[in-house]
Order: structure tokens, then C-alpha cells, then sequence
């Protein structure tokens, strides 16, 4: 009898290849953990290029890899931070490619107030250490603003208080730039809010702020989280505009209340801190008013006095003039009497000086003067000679200068020096010209290496219609007639000609994530 080999145990067990062994894994874990809530401490918190975010999720014993998809994660109130307790929810899957498992996490909340408030100091704490919330960057508040920006929803309570506040004391131009105050968007667009009303132009179109308010009722600290966040705690720290922060009620505090110039307990406070009151203004200024008239008033009465004091002691008029009326009666007494000696002593000087006015005196100075007189033009023709001889010496002198032969000599020297510089005018005119002909011809080669023809001879064409150049199928489908150009000429097509139908394109299969 023949003996039969028995098969050794597990052999006829089925054979799985990698793929599907991992295939129905994966299937088991997402069967089995479709839908978890798992609570842990934040590790590696990783954000790539392609906007997911990858993450460890650890306690004391365990870590377990997560993974945020970009659409979820711009979702996220909270964004993942290292060292936050956490509870994310998501589905529990396979990753075939790195044979691991991991949590695609579909939410992602702090772990009670606690996690909350430590994020917060944290990030407090940052931010503090970067100057952003000294007090040498907080600005003065304008005291009567022309315009004035808020900052908030436009649909809530908020608003219309501020505006009825402001109706209250003193009616302001108020513009209103309507946000998210809370949510996902709340960040983003108070950020933009802040930086908008700063980018505005003064004396623009539309006027810019000479004041800023962000505000937003009260709520829990998760309704109030965006007012939190780095984007609009750095925005309100750089607006050149003043900034009054008015988020919650007078218990609430947020980082954008560190870095606002003035921080209010409520909306309405802000609305207060914002202008002062007309009726209380007008109050003041009248009794500014009245204490001047009083204080001018007062002033005139003491002056006028004082004028009354000072002219007792001043004399009469009339004894004024007494002295020197009296003096001038004296002096007109003694007047013809000075005159009478006055004319007699200038008629004994004028009888002194007649006496050296003799004719034999007048006589004896011309005969002096006479002889001086022939004296010196007897000197004067030797003189005139002497200057006619040196005079001539010198238009002689002067004559050989003007001469024909050196003349003719100095035209010679000076049409060889014409001839020199000729030659180097000519010698740079045609080292200029060969330099602008090799840049000509540079210019010209470079524009042929970048002209579209270079671009049609690798294969290339250029689709015009009557509107231009055609760069899109729907351009071109709208044409009455296309034009292409190829390196070699162009071809004309008409309407007919491209009638037929294109075959719509297949829709490509959405890839994997993983």
C-alpha cells in the first residue's frame, strides 16, 4: 500500500499579496472606528506647501499620527498649536504607503477652558516680549475726530448702539466696515478691516478715518477667540490710526485689547471715549465766554481807574506853558538890541577885508601869475616833442607786429592747429559710429532671439481674430473668422470651416489625498 504525504500545517491557507492584505485592513479599522473622539496633548504640528496639516496627537504612553485636510483646517475656530490639550473627532484609517495607521481628524477643539486660557497666555506672553503692547506705541485719541470707522457687524446691536450714542453727543461721520465677529472669518477680516482703513488716502474720495473702533458684544471666550488671534492683535498694533478696542462686556479681555491704543468696557463706552458731549461743550464755551466779557470788563474799570489816579498827579495844562511864555517875552525884548550889534560888527569886518582889495595888489598878483604862466610854457614844447618821438617808437614797433609775413606765418600755424583737431573730430566721429553700429547690431540680434518668429519656427502658431491675438478656446469660439500664422504664412479660416463639434474632454478621476 502506497503511503500518502500529508500536508503540513496552514499549507492550504489562502495567499494574500501586499495590497490586499492592506486593503482589508484598512477596510476592518474604518469599519470598526468610522466615527471617534480622542483626547490628547498636541505634538509635532507640521504645515506644508500643500496646506494639510500633520500632527501628533500623545499621552503618557501612546502617540497616534493625525492629519488635517486644507479645506477642514481653514475651517478650524482654533488652529493646532504645540503643547495644546486637544479633542479631535474624525474617522481612525490605514496609510497602505507607510504601513501606519492615523486619524483624519474632521474637528479639533481645545480640551475645556483650561487648554483655552493656556494657549491665550501663551500667545499673550509672545506677543508682549515683541513690544507689540508697550505704551510707547499707544497713540492719543483725537479729541473731536471728523470721521470715525467701526469695525463690526453690521447686523447686530452693536452698530446701532455706537450710532445712537454718538447721535447722543456729538453727531460724527461714521463709516462702517461690516465683518465676521465671530467664526472662522472673524480674524481674516478684521485684519483686513484694520489695514483697509489705513491704506485709505487722506483727502480721497471717500474720507479716511480719523478714529477706529472694533467692536463686538459679549459671549464666551470661544465666540470672542478671533479677536485673539496673531493677524488682528499685529494689525491693531501697526494701524497709524488711533484704535479704541470695544470686544465683550467690561469682564471679557482679549489680546486686541493689549494692543489697542484705549481699550473699552463696552461699545457703547467706546462711543464715549470717541467724542465728547456738544451740549456739555457748548455749556463750557458760553461760560468761557461770560468770564471773559467779566474779566475784560474788570480790566477796562481797573485801567480807567488807574488812568484817574495817575493824571492828579500830572500838572495843569495851562501852568505848563507859564515858563516858557515868560521867556519868551524876555527874549523878544532883547532881540533889537542883538540885532542892532550884529549888523555893526559884520560892517567893521567887511571894512577889514575891503582894505587888502587895493588895484596895486590885484595888479602885482597877475603880473605873477603872468610870469608863472610864460615860465611853464616854455617847458611845455620840449615836453610835447619828447612825447611825439616815444609815440612814434612805439607805432613803429607796433607796425612790424601787423605785418603781411607775420601774418601769413600766425595763418599757417593756425590752420595746421584746424587741421589736427579736424582730424581727431573725424577719428571720434568714426569710433562713435562703429560703437552705435555694434550695439545696433546687438539690439537687432537680441530682438530676434526674443520676437515671437524665433517661437514659430520650433512649431509654434499664433491664432488671431478680428478682436486681437485668441489665447482661449472660448475667444475663439465666439470669432466670426480665425487667422494662424505659421513661420512660413498665414492661413484664414471662416466660421464653416470649424463648425464641427469638439469632443468634450474627459473629466479627470479626483486623486487620493492620502
Amino acid at each position: 500500500m502506497d503511503l500518502i504525504d500529508e500536508p503540513s500545517p496552514g499549507a492550504n491557507e489562502p495567499e494574500f499579496t501586499v495590497s490586499e492584505i492592506s486593503g482589508a485592513i484598512k477596510r476592518v479599522i474604518e469599519g470598526e472606528f468610522g466615527h471617534v473622539r480622542i483626547r490628547g496633548e498636541l505634538g509635532r504640528v507640521s504645515r506644508p506647501r500643500s496646506g494639510h496639516v500633520y500632527l501628533d496627537l500623545k499621552d503618557d504612553r501612546a502617540v497616534m499620527s493625525g492629519v488635517i485636510w486644507k479645506g477642514v483646517a481653514a475651517r478650524l475656530q482654533v488652529q493646532p498649536e504645540e503643547g495644546m490639550e486637544v479633542v479631535a473627532t474624525g474617522r481612525v484609517t490605514t496609510f497602505p504607503g507607510q504601513s501606519k495607521y492615523q486619524l483624519v481628524i474632521d474637528d479639533l477643539k481645545p480640551a475645556g477652558l483650561g487648554a483655552l486660557m493656556a494657549m491665550l497666555e501663551k500667545r499673550r506672553k509672545a506677543l508682549a516680549a515683541e513690544g507689540l503692547f508697550d505704551d510707547a506705541r499707544k497713540q492719543p485719541l483725537p479729541f473731536l475726530p471728523e470721521v470715525i470707522g467701526v469695525v463690526t457687524s453690521p447686523s447686530g446691536a452693536v452698530i446701532r448702539d455706537i450710532l445712537h450714542r454718538l447721535r447722543d453727543r456729538f453727531p460724527r461721520k461714521v463709516l462702517l466696515w461690516p465683518v465676521a465677529v465671530q467664526g472662522e472669518r472673524c480674524a481674516a477680516e478684521v485684519a483686513r478691516a484694520i489695514a483697509g482703513f489705513n491704506a485709505m488716502t487722506p483727502g480721497g474720495a471717500l474720507p479716511r478715518p480719523d478714529l477706529l473702533i472694533v467692536a463686538r458684544g459679549g459671549g464666551s471666550i470661544e465666540d470672542l477667540w478671533g479677536f485673539n488671534e496673531e493677524a488682528v492683535v499685529r494689525a491693531a498694533a501697526a494701524s497709524e490710526i488711533p484704535l479704541i478696542s470695544a470686544v465683550g462686556h467690561e469682564t471679557d479681555t482679549t489680546l486686541i485689547d493689549f494692543a489697542a491704543d484705549r481699550r473699552a468696557p463696552t461699545p457703547t463706552a467706546a462711543a464715549e471715549m470717541a467724542v465728547p458731549v456738544r451740549a456739555d461743550l457748548l455749556s463750557w464755551l458760553e461760560g468761557q465766554g461770560g468770564r471773559m466779557r467779566q474779566a475784560s470788563s474788570q480790566a477796562l474799570a481797573q485801567r480807567g481807574q488807574r488812568l484817574q489816579d495817575l493824571s492828579r498827579a500830572l500838572p495843569r495844562p495851562e501852568t505848563l506853558l507859564d515858563g516858557p511864555r515868560q521867556r519868551l517875552d524876555v527874549l523878544s525884548d532883547r532881540l533889537p538890541q542883538a540885532l542892532l550889534r550884529g549888523v555893526q560888527r559884520h560892517r567893521v569886518q567887511l571894512s577889514d577885508l575891503s582894505g587888502a582889495l587895493r588895484p596895486a595888489g590885484l595888479r602885482r598878483q597877475l603880473d605873477g601869475e603872468a610870469r608863472r604862466l610864460e615860465e611853464r610854457g616854455s617847458r611845455l614844447a620840449p615836453a610835447f616833442t619828447r612825447g611825439q618821438d616815444i609815440r612814434r617808437d612805439l607805432l613803429a614797433r607796433r607796425a612790424d607786429r601787423l605785418s603781411l609775413r607775420t601774418l601769413a606765418r600766425e595763418m599757417d600755424r593756425t590752420a595746421q592747429e584746424l587741421d589736427r583737431v579736424s582730424q581727431s573730430f573725424v577719428e571720434a566721429a568714426r569710433r562713435q559710429t562703429r560703437l552705435w553700429r555694434d550695439r545696433l547690431t546687438g539690439l537687432a540680434r537680441l530682438n530676434e532671439t526674443l520676437s515671437y518668429r524665433g517661437t514659430l519656427e520650433r512649431g509654434y502658431a499664433v491664432v488671431r481674430s478680428e478682436a486681437g491675438v485668441v489665447t482661449s478656446r472660448a475667444e475663439a469660439g465666439r470669432a466670426k473668422g480665425l487667422e494662424i500664422e505659421f513661420k512660413d504664412g498665414r492661413l484664414a479660416l471662416d466660421g464653416k470651416r470649424r463648425s464641427g463639434k469638439a469632443k468634450p474632454e474627459d473629466t479627470p478621476e479626483q486623486g487620493s489625498l492620502l
